[in-house]
């Protein structure tokens, strides 16, 4: 492993509804930035906000000289898609992705620079005593341990969306179509060296969690849907298991009828039902993995973008000693 040079670094951040936090958020991102040894640009990407945060980012983006690239979706498509598009706009050679509800604190980037230098190309992290709730924390340990048994990617917080990669990481994403991404793990797929480091963690001050339980349990299906196979491998071998563990049930029956008569178990009625609910709630759960199989295959068939970015705003270089000149001297 290389050190990786480092000339420029992108901060993608999605946002929506955070109206409240974004002044600081900008003000601490900055801030944090500007501690870092080369250039940096700060994309933020409004995901259809119905609050005033698409106009506070165009508003930032607007200043002369400003770093901050506004991106401006016309709806909201989700987290992870945001982000993706803020990976199309960036120019980094590397990618620092961070929330904009700064529960992660952005004075952590230049600790994810540093790392990444020395030629990582995927940095995670892990949150430290974490400031959320019982009803936030189960789902997302569910998240963590789907994917790790049915990927087989060793992370121990694939739920913090604080991560650095590289640009050949970011280009290689870019270039995967799939409507359903769940991008930690999409990354770690085109890694080779990657590693995880301890961050803060704090309660979130403005407002309230995009994710709630419904939605984590939504993300839990896209995260196992989207990037294995592994839920129809795993169908395939319970059903196969069910099969024979029903064949030796029945020839215990048959055992059982034949030694102790016809009214032993109340003539096996309550047997059958019972052996009836266990196959038709297996049916049940095998057709449900199928249909969200086949709603991805129809998503993909269908092959509507994953974003549509309306508008872009950036703001203008700040202008330079020799410009002043060049003006100066024109005008005289």
């Amino acid at each position: 492993m290389r050190p990786y040079p480092i000339q420029r670094v992108s901060v993608v951040i999605p946002v929506y509804n955070e109206e409240a936090s974004l002044p600081e958020l900008l003000r601490r991102t900055r801030t944090a930035c500007d501690s870092l040894p080369c250039d940096y640009e700060i994309v933020l990407v409004d995901d259809g906000s119905r609050d005033g945060s698409a106009d506070l980012l165009q508003q930032a983006a607007s200043e002369r000289g400003s770093p901050v690239v506004a991106v401006i979706l016309n709806r909201n498509y989700g987290q992870h898609s945001a982000i993706m598009a803020g990976f199309e706009q960036c120019s980094g050679d590397l990618v620092v992705t961070l929330d904009a509800d700064l529960q992660n604190p952005p004075e952590e980037i230049p600790r994810l620079v540093e790392v990444a230098s020395q030629g990582y190309d995927v940095v995670g992290t892990v949150r430290q005593s974490r400031q959320d709730s019982i009803l936030r924390k189960l789902p997302s340990k569910l998240i963590n341990l789907a994917a790790l048994r049915s990927t087989g990617v060793a992370m121990t917080d694939y739920g913090c969306m604080l991560r650095a990669y590289r640009r050949t990481v970011i280009n290689a994403m870019l270039e995967c179509r799939e409507r359903s991404t769940f991008i930690p793990i999409l990354a770690n797929s085109f890694a080779r060296h990657v590693c995880e480091i301890p961050v803060g963690h704090a309660a979130r001050e403005q407002g309230q969690s995009k994710y709630g339980f419904l939605k984590l349990v939504n993300l839990m299906f896209d995260l196992v849907t989207s990037m294995t196979t592994t839920p129809l491998r795993l169908l395939s071998l319970f059903g196969a298991g069910m099969a024979m563990a029903g064949f030796a049930f029945a020839l215990l029956l048959l055992v059982l009828r034949l030694v102790n008569g016809p009214q032993w178990a109340a003539e096996g009625v309550f047997v059958l039902f019972a052996v009836l609910f266990i196959f038709t709630g297996a049916q049940f759960l095998g057709l449900g993995l199928l249909g969200e199989y086949l709603g991805r295959v129809y998503n993909d068939v269908r092959a509507r973008p994953r974003f549509y970015v309306e508008r872009i705003v950036r703001g203008e270089p700040a202008a330079t000693s020799r410009d002043t000149l060049d003006r100066m001297s024109a005008s005289a």
